[in-house]
């Protein structure tokens, strides 16, 4: 979720470990899921009051669509998936290695 591995989350318990010590680490870890869980509260209570501050219009929104990533994705990338692309049958064998291509006066 965080890109952290496991060798990077064992030095980060070992240094939470040292720095707050294993008497305090509980407590520490408890205010921590306290401001984790209030912050997603306050997310959730924003986004909600901002879909209704929109009206009905905007029912289906969704806010994770203002993500540059997933706004590609669904607008433009979702379109090519229902297209059918072929690639394009070559008649001609490639040149082989060192092998120069004809030359067309016409087009150049």
């Amino acid at each position: 979720m965080f890109g952290i591995g496991f060798g990077e989350g064992a030095v980060l318990v070992v240094l939470a470990v040292i720095i707050f010590g294993p008497d305090q680490l509980p407590k520490v870890a408890a205010q921590a899921g306290r401001a984790l869980r209030q912050l997603r509260t306050m997310a959730n209570s924003a986004k909600q009051d901002l879909q209704d501050g929109l009206g009905p219009e905007f029912a289906d929104f969704d806010i994770a669509d203002l993500n540059p990533r997933r706004f590609v994705t669904k607008h433009l990338l979702e379109d090519l998936d229902e297209l059918d692309v072929q690639e394009p049958v070559r008649d001609e064998p490639l040149l082989p290695y060192g092998e120069r291509p004809p030359y067309d006066p016409e087009a150049t």
